[in-house]
């Protein structure tokens, strides 16, 4: 059936070209908000947009789906069906009252056989077609990526602070009481305090985390032993307290390139974390192995290690891995950091027997070495 007088050619095809495919286009109409095909159905072949508008739509998340493209006259859309004779891989809805011609694949493919001008001049407005659709449908994966993160650090923020608040609340009762002693009053600040620094803690992981990543801090060679023995001593007594021994193999007399702030808030994390792994105490050791151009750093604990299922997870953001409390951000930050420094940072693991994180610096030069 001839094709009708008002559609237009695509941009990259002559008219000559749509009066070539006019013997195999086959006209449908389509009512306002009709679903023409949806993804996963069968490709049987392409559209070209007589008159009207449709809506090519994809899912971008679980139960989410976004608006890539609309379709006008002119317009091809379902092409992919052509090329790779697959399954449909997004949703093609009529906005409008809508006619288009509709091409089955095989015609098409007969035709472009027979006419090796028109095949390629019809492939390059596929490509360019799918080339646009493709960079859309990536940006809408990352807008939607974007706004799923937004919405857990709100879901992390109101959860992991209900419990600090309600504590919070329950002490300033209990202290300004009638009747309440001196030492009550002296435990509920005490508690007070702690729920203060825990949500300072997990603020400032956010904070962390929303900064970009990727930066590029102002690297300084520092010598790696002095301030692993300054850090030691100043983290030592604060593992005490949670009946952890901190035990610090020698460290090398080497200059490393770092940020100490940066580098400080890596191994809190670290250490912290260790820690938190071994409710009834422990040990965790620091180990360092220096190699050609950079120093290896362990930190190995005697925890429970971490289980198989968790593995693939381990540094992914709002992943706690079963603790109780947190914002599932500590491990993220920990990878930022040891990337933004120069380094890489991994886990190994024996369910049962404690876990090592290791993680890497880069060593400064020899001349470097010899005025430090």
């Amino acid at each position: 059936m001839p094709a009708p007088k008002t559609v237009k050619a695509p941009s990259g095809l002559r008219a000559a070209d749509l009066r070539a495919l006019e013997p195999a286009a086959k006209p449908r109409t389509f009512a306002p908000g009709q679903v023409i095909f949806t993804a996963g159905d069968a490709g049987d072949g392409c559209y070209l947009v007589a008159s009207g508008r449709v809506e090519i739509s994809a899912a971008v998340g679980p139960g989410e789906s976004r608006v890539l493209a609309c379709i006008g006259p002119g317009d091809f859309f379902g092409e992919m069906a052509v090329i790779d004779d697959a399954p449909r891989s997004a949703t093609a809805t009529a906005e409008v009252s809508t006619r288009a011609l509709f091409i089955a694949r095989q015609d098409l493919l007969d035709l472009l056989e027979r006419q090796p001008g028109l095949a390629l001049r019809i492939i390059r407005e596929f490509s360019a077609r799918m080339r646009s659709l493709n960079e859309r449908y990536v940006e809408e994966i990352r807008q939607a990526e974007r706004l799923a993160v937004v919405g857990r650090f709100a879901t992390s923020i109101v959860h992991d602070f209900k419990n600090p608040l309600a504590i919070i609340g329950l002490a300033t009762d209990l202290a300004c009481s009638r009747g309440s002693r001196w030492t009550e009053r002296r435990q509920m600040r005490t508690m007070v305090s702690r729920q203060t620094q825990r949500m300072h803690s997990m603020l400032q992981e956010l904070i962390d985390f929303a900064r970009p990543g990727g930066q590029h801090p102002k690297l300084r060679p520092v010598r790696f032993a002095p301030y692993l023995n300054s850090l030691a001593e100043e983290v030592s007594p604060q593992l005490a307290q949670r009946g952890v021994k901190l035990v610090v193999e020698t460290p090398p007399r080497v200059p490393v390139r770092m940020e100490p702030q940066r580098l400080s808030r890596l191994f809190y994390n670290l250490l912290s974390n260790a820690a938190d792994e071994m409710k009834d105490g422990g040990t965790i050791t620091l180990r360092f192995k220096k190699h050609s151009r950079e120093l290896l750093i362990e930190v190995q604990d005697e925890g429970q290690g971490i289980a198989p299922e968790f593995v693939d997870s381990l540094f992914k953001p709002f992943a706690t891995h079963g603790k109780p409390h947190g914002t599932g951000l500590g491990l993220t930050i920990c990878r930022r950091i040891a990337e933004d420094l120069g380094g890489r940072i991994w886990a190994t693991s024996i369910p049962g027997k404690g876990a090592t994180f290791a993680f890497t610096l880069r060593l400064a030069n020899q001349a470097t070495s010899r005025r430090l």
